[in-house]
């Protein structure tokens, strides 16, 4: 077909129009008429404008202009809203002229239907599987090729138009229709020689062909079929002589022109402005972006085009297939709210970085700019203010290039003094992460000037931050007490400081938060101080999580900062969103649902989520029987997006609201983020809450005013439905209300308090390494080890003896310094050392070559000798990776058992150990030194003082009091090297490990250290005392007594968790005795502790029997089930409960359970046989009694799964039940 050039930018976006008549455009007599026709109607309604001038604008709107240039009125298409002092500027596209002009808004008219029936004239073209290409160099290889590009280059273009302007005729065949562009072969006519472009740019390499799609639309195709036809991404085929009324943008700006106040839409993040609120130099942005580089969302975008494309735009029809609407929805959509508009910068080519960082970076692989990145660069290279709030939050690279950048920049620093001081003082909230950022900024200062930057962790040793010399240092890397001690000797810290940055804010301000206002008040008065106002000046702070303190700290110590969060849940607390807690039951939940809608305010969008279909169509039935008109939408409904949008976009009337029940999958399709009251009627799991509360982000208020505007800008609200079911996610869902200051009611407090106290998911790990090395866990709630005692798992069935000896010191020999107070060692028998003599024998038999026999098939938990230089030593496979297995040679993880460490090694270093080797028991021990830890709340040991101990302790004799054991770990207070002078006949102490510590500085007092341990032993004396009085399984006893010097079955248990056993020892007059604040041995009558037997209730079917123990309050509950016996245990205040039942009849111990439900512990024992007990116990117990209250049917009023039949009586079960009733009275605790 001929074609009429109209525009040209490149060739991926040329626009042209048709010569001759056919299915992709009408005849240009036409298009003549209908400009005849527009510019008749509108010249004559300017004399009453109102009637065809639109109330709103908004992107992506159909509409008519008048165009200065061309003489007469045009169809357009708005592309942008500016904003002007007293009236709004709109650029519009002519869609029959491939042009750009701008209009005042007062310049818009009504795009009547009538002039919308032909297609546009300009049809928007691209040379088919023609992509661009670039020259690429490569510094590091010093190379330069042609690679893929993802823009046309300025040469290509130059060619691509020149070759276009000379030719006689040109032609285009078209090959598919993609994203409203037609895909074409372009043919020219230049002094009759015909030339393919697209070819011609190949082979001039200035393009590259792309292999053909396979579903791409082709020409004949249409020939076939010319209906409207949409498919999903990433090709979309339609109509052709459609194809060019544009699609409604995905993204929308709407603004009302009386008022002059701007409406986010979905997509894409816009300004807020009100006529009250248009001076102000701060806006608020809020929107979801999609991943950069932008693309659209087709699914939506399919709907809003079939609506556009539609012949009689006002009139609603369902679309037969709306699945693909659907196909998206769990895809993960990036979401930013920003408080100033940012054109983020997407491409590190683009970025606002030098040229020599980005090689640095290209060189080193970087893949970013992520998401977050390319809206933080832009702001801090520019020396703005800046707070980040992300999911990426602690990522250095959120500030550490732009501003290395703007470090390079010397003449921005000209007007400073020339005392010494750093111009770039970043705190991080502790050593290890200040740590990762000195070697991030050492390793990219390589490629900038030197900036000579330092790290600065100072302890409690004034002498030390006498010494620290700043001279030449521009960027300091510190922690906030570090810095403030650095501060005592240094004053003039502060005087030519420009930019102030904060890692991980809210660590900062959660942990030494007086510290961070002390250092940012110093750094206010210094810039008042020394008055530099042509001078830089920039606070930085990024984290992962937003809280009021960074609000009070944004009002009194930053510049109009540019807010950017990228994390949903995060900006809905900075957006003042109200979060509300609803307990009820489950069956309730429908008439709650109902009294909330009663009281919600009207004109309100509401959406009510459901977690399944069945939900949402009842939720749905309930509304529509209570006379609420409500909208629903899930994957089974009959109702398609586009429906729904059209239903949710209109005008309530006054007085009412609208309501749409939907599934979670159906979110990502509808785009919806202007609902103003979100109703969790299925409880959310934290993943899925985010995406719900951003269906409400268009309403995210401004989070930086008075609290007295906060409480009137709260204008979106979330409701939670809590009830019974909603155990599973009901943790997470509390951390985040509680880190939004919501008001939480009781019922979830104790729920949650509960089931982080019982830990359940928990249990099977091993106990916390912090809880032992410093008595508490801070990050307890998200730690993945266990916080408490586990009565199966800890009890310790095997203890070394060198473990319980008789009172006094033991010589122990650190091997392995795992950090300043943890370390891997043995206890040495000075009397009978049985390793030193095993050791010998072992590197003995080794030295021989014949018994150097290589392992052919290696076992998990199975023990081998390794060769290390000139020793050999025992070793225990740990770990095999799976996808190694199959190989000849592959890599193992491996235990010395006898010194603690572990290492990789090869597979065929490992030998043949022979069994007699195997039968002393692992002597590596683990040693904890008491009643110290870091200075300033950190929770790791730092490096100098860890390399300091290691350095002194290791492989040497030390003696110690063990005051504590758990399982194969020992609590030393104190530990001493000690020298023996045998003419004296006595010792000499040369150091207290713990003094050590302390004279680092880096180290400081711990006393409730084994205060913390003692309160966790408190499981283990209540099984101590249960077992005293009868073993659960006498044969289980005795295996294991066999098996105690088996040293497989002993690493065996000690993988599977920390066997534990709780005890302390006092010792006599020894060298270390002197130097110790020994604690008294533990009274024995903790092991002889008086037990309550508790009164419980019993009741069965034909298949389970149910037993509630009457207890209030219980706590640390534990349940051991046997064939014949129930073990139960518990405590409720200080009384200690015990019920140690022999059974009449045999139950399933693996099927029988037990549940803490409404502060009663509720046990079900599955029969081993169906059929009806006469009684419970072998033998008569006051205490335990029918339970009358449940003798008809159960079932009806407990959701516990224990049967569907009623009780069986039987005379036997009459008579107990007399009996019972006879006895009830001398029933009690005693």
């Amino acid at each position: 077909m001929e074609i009429l050039l109209l525009e040209i930018e490149d060739p991926g976006c040329f626009w042209v129009t048709l010569k001759e008549c056919g299915p992709y455009a009408v005849n240009e007599t036409e298009y003549k008429n209908l400009n005849a026709e527009m510019n008749q109607f509108y010249d004559q309604s300017c004399q009453d404008v109102n009637e065809v001038k639109p109330p709103m604008v908004e992107e992506g709107q159909v509409c008519v202009v008048f165009s200065q240039k061309l003489k007469c009125w045009c169809r357009a298409v708005i592309k942008s809203i500016m904003s002007c002092t007293d009236h709004y500027q709109i650029e519009c596209f002519l869609v029959d002229y491939a042009k750009y002009i701008i209009v005042k808004s007062n310049d818009i008219r009504v795009a009547l239907e009538a002039f919308m029936q032909i297609p546009y004239r300009a049809k928007k073209c691209r040379l088919y599987r023609t992509k661009p290409v670039t020259l690429h160099i490569d510094f590091c290889e010093d190379t330069a090729k042609i690679v893929p590009a993802k823009r046309w280059d300025s040469a290509a273009t130059r060619y691509f138009q020149n070759l276009l302007k000379a030719p006689t005729q040109v032609k285009a065949k078209l090959c598919a229709v993609e994203d409203n562009t037609f895909d074409v072969f372009l043919y020219v006519t230049v002094k009759d020689e015909k030339v393919c472009v697209n070819d011609d740019l190949v082979a001039k390499n200035f393009a590259r062909f792309e292999e053909a799609k396979e579903n791409t639309w082709s020409s004949e195709d249409h020939q076939e079929n010319q209906t409207l036809n949409v498919v999903s991404f990433p090709v979309k085929i339609v109509n052709p002589t459609l194809a060019f009324k544009p699609v409604l943008f995905l993204e929308k700006v709407s603004t009302n022109l009386e008022t002059g106040l701007a409406v986010p839409s979905s997509f894409l993040e816009t300004y807020k402005r009100s006529s009250t609120d248009l001076s102000e130099s701060t806006v608020s942005i809020v929107g979801a972006i999609p991943p950069l580089p932008l693309k659209e969302n087709t699914a939506v975008c399919s709907d809003r085009l079939q609506q556009f494309l539609n012949s009689d735009p006002l009139k609603t029809h369902v679309i037969e297939n709306d699945q693909q609407s659907f196909q998206n929805c769990n895809e993960e959509r990036n979401f930013v709210c920003l408080s100033n508009k940012i054109e983020p910068s997407s491409v590190l080519e683009t970025a606002p970085l030098y040229d020599d960082l980005k090689k640095e970076l290209i060189r080193k692989r970087f893949s970013g700019p992520n998401f977050t990145e390319s809206y933080c660069w832009p702001p801090v290279a520019r020396g703005c203010d800046v707070v980040a709030i992300s999911y990426q939050g602690n990522d250095p690279f959120l500030y550490i290039p732009p501003v290395l950048t703007f470090l390079q920049s010397t003449s921005c620093y000209k007007a400073l003094s020339n005392r010494n001081g750093p111009l770039a003082l970043i705190l991080c909230p502790g050593w290890k992460k200040a740590q990762l950022v000195f070697e991030l900024l050492k390793t990219y200062e390589r490629c900038s000037r030197q900036l000579h930057p330092m790290l600065v962790i100072l302890g409690q040793n004034k002498e030390e931050a006498r010494r620290v010399k700043i001279r030449g240092c521009e960027v300091i890397v510190t922690t906030p007490c570090s810095l403030l001690r650095l501060f005592e000797y240094h004053t003039l810290l502060f005087c030519r400081l420009c930019h102030l940055i904060l890692d991980e804010i809210e660590v900062l301000l959660s942990d030494t938060t007086e510290q961070v206002f002390t250092i940012l008040d110093y750094y206010k008065k210094a810039i008042i101080a020394e008055e530099c106002e042509y001078s830089p000046h920039q606070v930085i702070a990024v984290g992962t999580r937003w809280n009021k303190r960074i609000a009070q700290m944004i009002k009194e110590f930053m510049n109009d900062p540019y807010i950017v969060i990228t994390a949903v849940e995060e900006a809905s607390i900075y957006g003042n969103v109200q979060q509300v807690v609803q307990p009820c039951t489950n069956s309730e939940r429908t008439a709650v649902l109902l009294k909330i809608l009663d009281f919600t305010d009207s004109n309100q969008k509401v959406l009510v989520f459901a977690n399944s279909v069945n939900e949402a169509e009842v939720v749905h039935k309930a509304l529509k029987s209570n006379s609420i008109f409500s909208l629903k939408i899930h994957k089974e409904s009959e109702f398609n997006v586009k429906y729904i949008l059209e239903q949710w976009t209109k005008k309530c009337s006054s007085g009412s609201h609208i309501v749409l029940v939907l599934t979670d999958d159906c979110m990502q399709s509808l785009g919806i983020t202007d609902a103003t009251c979100v109703i969790h009627f299925g409880f959310p799991s934290p993943r899925i809450f985010g995406q719900r509360l951003h269906s409400m982000s268009d309403n995210f208020c401004n989070g930086i005013k008075d609290s007295s505007v906060d409480r009137e800008c709260t204008k979106a609200r979330s409701v939670i439905l809590l009830t019974e079911n909603s155990a599973c996610n009901a943790l997470g869902i509390l951390r985040y209300l509680q880190h939004a200051e919501a008001e939480i009611p009781p019922e979830l407090h104790d729920f949650a308090a509960k089931t982080l106290e019982a830990e359940q998911h928990k249990w099977s790990r091993p106990l916390c390494r912090y809880l032992k090395t410093f008595g508490i866990c801070k990050n307890r709630t998200v730690c993945p080890d266990r916080h408490q005692i586990n009565l199966q798992m800890d009890v310790s069935q095997n203890i070394p003896d060198k473990m319980i000896q008789t009172p006094g010191c033991v010589t122990i020999l650190p091997l392995h310094i795992v950090n300043a107070t943890n370390y891997f060692g043995r206890i040495v028998d000075k009397q009978k050392d049985e390793y030193a003599t095993l050791a010998e024998e072992i590197n003995e038999y080794f030295k021989k070559p014949n018994n150097k026999i290589s392992v052919k098939n290696v076992e998990k938990l199975a023990f081998y000798g390794l060769c290390e230089k000139t020793l050999f030593h025992r070793v225990q496979v740990v770990e095999i990776s799976p996808k190694e297995e199959d190989n000849l040679f592959f890599k193992v993880k491996i235990k010395y058992i006898d010194e603690g460490r572990t290492s990789q090694v090869q597979n065929y270093q490992l030998l043949h150990l022979p069994a007699e080797f195997q039968c002393l028991p692992p002597q590596a021990v683990e040693f904890i030194v008491c009643r110290v830890k870091p200075i300033d709340n950190e929770i790791e040991w730092n490096s100098k003082v860890t390399h300091y101990i290691h350095d002194k302790i290791k492989g040497k004799l030390h003696e110690a009091k063990i005051v504590h054991t758990l399982g194969n770990t020992a609590w030393v207070d104190p530990m001493v090297r000690a020298t023996r002078l045998p003419d004296l006949k006595m010792s000499i102490v040369e150091y207290n490990v713990r003094s050590e510590i302390l004279s680092t500085g880096l180290g400081t007092d711990n006393p409730e250290h084994l205060t913390q341990l003692q309160k966790l032993c408190r499981h283990m004396k209540a099984l101590d005392h249960a077992e005293s009085l009868e073993p659960l399984s006498i044969k289980e006893d005795a295996d294991d007594a066999e098996n105690a010097s088996d040293p497989q079955n002993v690493s065996a248990r000690e993988n599977s968790a920390e066997n534990s056993n709780s005890s302390e020892i006092t010792f006599e007059t020894h060298p270390c005795g002197g130097v110790a604040q020994a604690k008294e041995v533990e009274d024995s009558t903790l092991h002889q502790r008086k037990s309550f037997f508790p009164e419980i209730k019993w009741f069965q079917n034909e298949d389970t029997v149910k037993m509630r123990v009457k207890i209030a309050s219980v706590a640390d509950c534990q349940c051991e089930f046997s064939k014949e016996k129930v073990v139960f245990s518990a405590c409720s205040g200080d009384k200690f409960y015990l019920a140690d039942m022999e059974l009449h009849q045999y139950i399933l111990a693996e099927k029988s359970s037990y549940v803490i439900k409404d502060q009663e512990a509720v046990i079900v024992l599955a029969k081993e046989e169906k059929g009806t007990w006469c009684k419970l116990l072998k033998n008569k117990n006051l205490h335990v009694s029918l339970d009358l209250e449940h003798w008809e049917d159960f079932e009806d009023k407990s959701s516990f799964p224990v049967g569907t039949t009623k009780l069986y009586c039987t005379d036997a079960v009459t008579e107990e039940l007399v009996d019972s009733l006879e006895d009830s009275e001398t029933e009690s605790d005693d």
